[in-house]
């Protein structure tokens, strides 16, 4: 089985289901917080997102908590007889000296390929299945206490986006006909905000430039020209979107707009069925720069005096 071929068709059919719908379906199920195993509380990372995110919406699934079948049993519970699981993927390293490798469903992508002395390593990508809780019957109580999605703010989601605008503290201006992210000049420009529908189109918009802000070579040095060539502009805009996902759901902007964004579906497309580990990337780097802004959140000084 190609676990990655599988994944990737799957995400490349959530995008074809058009703009406005995979954004919406993703940022909402991201409001319910990151995917999560049941047993360890471990979340899920990267593409592995995206697919937990699109089943449980899918399937109606009030919760993003997932475990796989020995993990429910391991915990005296039991998966209903009937229900499917959503298959993952799992990577692992695997060393060969001379560079032979001893497996056959390796990926021959850059990324993938390190020369560690003499052994070159390959990441081999290993499917596994999960079931969503609500799947499972007999699970402990503890279990449970998992489901909360990310802590709301008590001024509302607007508070949120502004407090990690200004943690980054990122150059602003105001004033052009377009959003956009300037690499050169590091700075992000922006329309005036009384030009945006609402205040949460405003905090979309920059949530979404603030993003593109994290690739900078002094932050996340993002570039993708050598592997993705004429479509490396396209797929940053991929992790931006992917990005401005997860970072809209933690807001609870889960309604808002991104106003005066291009359309890159075509080339996002293009790019995954050119390139079965795309998404892969794509989703960490998006994860990546969602990290390192809410790593940046401002706090309040009631909540720094709690620690």
């Amino acid at each position: 089985m190609d676990v990655r071929q599988v994944i990737t068709d799957r995400i490349i059919a959530m995008l074809e289901k058009g703009h406005p719908v995979f954004r919406e379906r993703w940022t909402r199920a991201a409001s319910r917080g990151a995917p999560r195993n049941g047993k360890t509380g471990a979340t899920y990372r990267g593409a592995n997102v995206l697919v937990l995110w699109e089943e449980a919406i899918a399937q109606g699934y009030g919760t993003n908590v997932w475990m796989t079948y020995k993990q429910a049993r391991s915990l005296g519970a039991q998966v209903r007889r009937g229900e499917r699981a959503v298959m993952c993927a799992h990577f692992e390293r695997a060393v060969s000296r001379c560079g032979q490798s001893g497996t056959n469903d390796s990926d021959d992508s850059s990324d993938d390929r390190q020369e560690v002395g003499q052994a070159r390593t390959r990441l081999l990508c290993r499917p596994f299945w999960v079931f969503n809780i609500a799947q499972i019957d007999g699970l402990p109580s503890e279990v449970f206490e998992l489901c909360t999605g990310p802590a709301a703010f008590p001024a509302g989601p607007v508070e949120g986006a502004l407090r990690l605008i200004g943690g980054c503290n990122p150059t602003i201006r105001h004033g052009f006909e377009r959003a956009m992210y300037l690499p050169a000049l590091d700075e992000i420009r922006l329309p005036l905000p009384a030009r945006f529908t609402s205040g949460e189109a405003y905090c979309a918009t920059s949530l979404h430039e603030l993003v593109h802000w994290t690739g900078h070579p002094s932050r996340l040095n993002r570039a993708f020209g050598k592997r993705f060539g004429d479509h490396a502009y396209a797929f940053e805009e991929l992790v931006a979107e992917l990005g401005s996902a997860f970072v809209l759901g933690h807001c609870g902007l889960v309604d808002a707009t991104i106003e005066g964004h291009a359309a890159y579906l075509d080339s996002w497309v293009q790019v995954l069925r050119n390139d079965r580990s795309a998404i892969f990337t794509a989703a960490r780097h998006a994860g990546e720069a969602f990290e390192f802004i809410l790593g940046k959140q401002m706090r309040l000084p009631e909540e720094l005096a709690c620690g």
